[in-house]
């Protein structure tokens, strides 16, 4: 996610991608060394059966993050704790993930997307099956924590992708990607819900670990990496490699501020759901009209790609205002459906569709930079991204706890409010 996801992804795309462009990109200084896998880009363009492949793995890998949101009520009653207490699961792990993101994605940068993302999806199971067997909060806690620090590969994937597609079709192939990171939400929702309500919330977490069994031993052979070609350039230490991501911060402003709009795109997103988990069963429904609420989510499978072709055609900053609009809109409405569930899909309808496209075209404003710098690039935004999420998370059920249905209506008109605000700024910004 996204997720989200959320993961979640690109553009407003003026340049052309030849292998002399790339060439031509590579610093003649030894401050930035570019690594082999971008060097070979423009030779090893991926194909669309591969494409489709990564936007699975996107999915299995990114589900993990969302399971709780249907059954969050199911885990708080299982461990005998509060609203306020339980929303420490996901506020943990969406800050962990914003750690992880910070220190882990750039080694992309350095020793390659393919090899990591079998690393980190190992790792990502590890987590799930210590969440699967918690026989304590405390533990169902620290799996939940471990699974955020290494849920790095769905940012991995974008990066990898865009060095082997063509700039003009940059958004529609993220799009792509990001239907995936939708799928995977949904399916985790859904399934989440029913599997939780009907045989037992840690079964969900049993799944889980087994399909990223599967994925962590896939993803490198999908991910097929080209032989390196021998450099004369000496790769940066991963110290150096850490460190020169500030600065690309201070020199690429308008990646912060993406990243800013994100965190709180993400955070409407998680506040919301979350209180619909804790909402319903307080109305009388179970965990599994919370999954079925989802299916509203399948929508995104066939509007994703189409509205990643449009930002292609009217440009990321602008398609990015105009969405923001929409879901301001759409969250306003959340006030009128407390005690009804079938107003209720009016705003998520709303919701899920311009949410993942405020991510592809913030996305899209910066993967068409250097090769050499993008998953650094990627690091800060969806670093912020998940900063905002984390709070979000925690802020929402802590909401929910004082104020019901309408604090977390609240919460969510006011982060729509900045996203909006924000968004207008830097279209304005980039009229200029």
């Amino acid at each position: 996610m996204d997720g989200f996801g959320k993961i979640f992804l690109p553009v407003d795309l003026r340049t052309t991608f030849v292998h002399s462009a790339v060439v031509s990109d590579i610093p003649n200084n030894q401050s930035d060394p570019v690594s082999a896998e971008s060097k070979d880009q423009a030779v090893h363009m991926i194909s669309k059966s591969q494409l489709y492949m990564l936007a699975l793995a996107s999915a299995v890998v990114t589900a993990n993050a969302y399971y709780i949101h249907p059954i969050i009520s199911l885990v708080a009653e299982d461990f005998g704790i509060g609203p306020a207490l339980i929303g420490a699961v996901p506020a943990l792990n969406q800050i962990a993930l914003a750690l992880g993101i910070f220190f882990l994605l750039p080694l992309g940068d350095r020793l390659g997307n393919a090899k990591l993302a079998g690393w980190f999806s190992a790792a990502q199971f590890g987590g799930v099956l210590v969440m699967a067997l918690a026989g304590n909060f405390i533990w169902f806690v620290i799996g939940s924590t471990l699974l955020g620090l290494f849920t790095i590969t769905p940012y991995l994937i974008p990066a990898y992708v865009s060095k082997r597609t063509d700039p003009e079709q940059m958004s529609h192939a993220i799009a792509l990607l990001t239907t995936g990171v939708i799928l995977g939400i949904l399916i985790a929702r859904l399934g989440a819900g029913i599997v939780g309500e009907y045989i037992g919330w840690r079964n969900v977490y049993y799944i889980a670990s087994s399909l990223m069994l599967i994925f962590a031993i896939a993803l490198p052979k999908i991910m097929r990496q080209p032989k390196a070609k021998s450099v004369s350039t000496p790769q940066m230490s991963y110290g150096a490699l850490l460190a020169s991501t500030l600065p690309l911060a201070s020199t690429h402003k308008h990646v912060v501020l993406s990243g800013v709009i994100q965190g709180l795109n993400f955070g409407i997103f998680l506040s919301v759901w979350l209180g619909i988990g804790l909402h319903l069963p307080t109305i009388g429904y179970g965990s599994d009209i919370v999954g079925y609420l989802t299916i509203l989510s399948i929508i995104n499978l066939a509007s994703t790609p189409l509205l990643g072709r449009w930002t292609d055609r009217v440009g990321a900053r602008r398609a990015r205002m105009l969405m923001a609009c929409i879901q301001t809109v759409g969250v306003a409405l959340l006030f009128a459906t407390a005690g009804n569930v079938l107003l209720l899909i009016i705003p998520l309808m709303i919701l899920n569709i311009v949410g993942p496209t405020i991510d592809v075209a913030g996305r899209s404003t910066f993967l068409i930079e250097a090769p050499e710098i993008r998953t650094r690039l990627m690091t800060i935004y969806v670093t912020l991204m998940f900063i905002g999420g984390g709070f979000a998370s925690w802020a929402g059920t802590a909401v929910y706890a004082a104020a019901g249905w309408n604090g977390t209506a609240s919460l969510a008109l006011f982060m729509s409010s900045l996203v909006l605000g924000f968004s207008i700024m830097e279209n304005r910004k980039n009229q200029d």
